[in-house]
């Protein structure tokens, strides 16, 4: 399958360089960005969530409405939503996106912003319910008969479903670095969400995977996703300098308490944050471009790895994760809309004129 590009959805200007606190939606800003990302040739789009910010449905129902390829990722996190209306409510976007809709799991990281929405379970039981979700969402769109379903996390009787997925089901994506993460996306997963981590660290993430994948008895394997935080300028040396600037700007930020995290926050508790800490800790620069006082910075909040370099050094880079098995590939920076652009007009098409020109020699020595 050819490899694809996913961004992330911004609902207004607000940025890590230039944040703005509790921002509202500026609808005039999400539509522009939307429609770029459409222009510009990224195939899917992330909407997040966060137990503090807008409702992802509703944003993907935006972009929906003014797009006309790109794909909506919604972010669910199973504590919010009954996975019986989660069926429906993810079957009536995808709907009416003619098929546009896909789904990402959040067990969820932190046993704080858990509880802040009224989950007390542990790590492990987050996961064990999350099998249960996705059992339910795969029956309840593989058929319109009634269904019960008794299990540790959800009971019920006679569940009947008349929304079905554009094309009969819905992709479903989890993400995560702990073992729980790797049983569970391994077994289930369309598509397995990583965190930009250096070449060898990726390599063994991947065979863990589809290890779990194997044990499960899959026949199929995850799609592999791997998010990176590109700074990209017309040279190497200028995107070493933006990258300073950059970083500068992360550090004073969260010293203003206007960071993703603030000054004081404590050691992240999930194992995909503490790995690029831990990262972070050997060095700087991994392999050809990957750069870490950017996960220092935040503290490891999210995704926060950076490549650096000309758009053909990140080109080259992002190919080597394509080499690895990685299909689909993240990238947004932090001037959200401007990077956006500059990404699909100077990135992307180098990359797949790559595999393009890969393609075509394959074919001529098959």
């Amino acid at each position: 399958m050819a490899t694809e590009f996913i961004s992330v959805t911004f609902t207004n200007p607000s940025n890590e360089l230039n944040p703005v606190r509790d921002p509202a939606i500026d609808p005039h800003f999400l539509v522009r960005y939307a429609r770029a990302l459409d222009d510009y040739g990224f195939n899917y789009t992330l909407v997040p969530y966060a137990s503090s910010s807008f409702d992802p449905f509703t944003i993907g129902a935006t972009i929906a409405a003014h797009t006309k390829t790109i794909k909506i990722i919604v972010a669910l996190r199973p504590n919010t939503l009954y996975p019986t209306v989660a069926a429906k409510a993810l079957a009536t976007l995808d709907q009416l996106s003619a098929g546009r809709v896909v789904v990402h799991f959040i067990a969820g990281g932190s046993d704080a912003e858990q509880a802040s929405e009224g989950d007390f379970l542990s790590k492990e039981e987050r996961y064990e319910r999350l099998e249960e979700y996705i059992r339910i969402l795969r029956r309840a769109w593989a058929s319109a008969e009634p269904f019960d379903f008794s299990g540790k996390y959800y009971q019920f009787k006679q569940f009947r479903n008349a929304v079905r997925p554009h094309a009969g089901t819905i992709p479903v994506s989890v993400g995560g670095s702990s073992d729980a993460a790797y049983r569970v996306g391994g077994a289930h997963a369309d598509i397995f969400g990583l965190w930009g981590e250096p070449l060898a660290e990726t390599r063994e993430q991947i065979a863990r995977i589809h290890a779990e994948a194997e044990r499960a008895g899959r026949a199929d394997r995850p799609r592999i996703w791997v998010t990176f935080r590109p700074i990209v300028a017309e040279t190497d040396e200028l995107a070493w300098a933006k990258a300073h600037r950059t970083l500068d700007a992360l550090t004073a930020n969260r010293a203003q308490g206007l960071g993703r995290v603030s000054p004081t926050a404590a050691p992240p508790a999930n194992v995909g944050s503490q790995r690029l800490l831990d990262i972070a800790a050997r060095g700087d620069v991994h392999d050809r471009a990957l750069w870490y006082p950017t996960v220092t910075a935040t503290n490891a909040s999210g995704a926060s790895t950076a490549l650096v370099g000309s758009p053909q050094t990140i080109a080259a880079s992002i190919l080597d994760y394509v080499d690895l098995g990685a299909e689909l590939i993240s990238i947004r920076g932090y001037d959200n809309l401007n990077d956006a652009i500059d990404y699909g007009r100077y990135v992307l098409p180098l990359v797949r004129s790559e595999l393009a020109r890969r393609t075509v020699e394959t074919r001529a020595y098959a």
